[in-house]
């Protein structure tokens, strides 16, 4: 299958393929005329490239990544690095959560205000305010 008969099945640009392939993700042979050629496996390939991709990580994590699941076997010290990557994603999580808390007391001082003065911190505001 050529680049953009694989590129709309899987729902990729051609230039992520490309990218794809300079970072050794997706491998495609060349036909006589130097077009590039790829399996009918390279649809599912770039599925899972994307989803790698949207776990957060980075292309050099998911070029050691897929030889391992491929072989359905995870070095120690890869699953070491995986399980640093959750470890971060789910710090993340709760920045995310506690800034979502922080704009819930700006809404309940925007949409509420009363007579008191300014809070001196959101902290502080959070526990005399309603929360929306």
């Amino acid at each position: 299958m050529r680049i953009g008969e694989l590129a709309d099945r899987a729902g990729a640009s051609t230039r992520a393929l490309r990218y794809y392939e300079e970072q050794g993700l997706l491998r495609s042979s060349r036909n006589a005329g130097g077009q590039r050629v790829y399996p009918q496996s390279a649809e599912d390939r770039i599925r899972l490239i994307r989803e790698l991709y949207t776990a957060g990580l980075t292309s050099r994590m998911i070029a050691e990544l897929l030889p391992a699941i491929d072989v359905r076997r995870v070095s120690p010290e890869l699953l070491r690095r995986l399980l640093a990557e959750r470890a971060r994603t789910t710090a993340k999580v709760a920045e995310l959560q506690a800034a979502g808390q922080r704009l819930d007391t700006l809404i309940a001082l925007a949409t509420h205000p009363d007579s008191n003065s300014c809070p001196a911190t959101l902290r502080q505001a959070s526990a005399t305010s309603p929360t929306p």
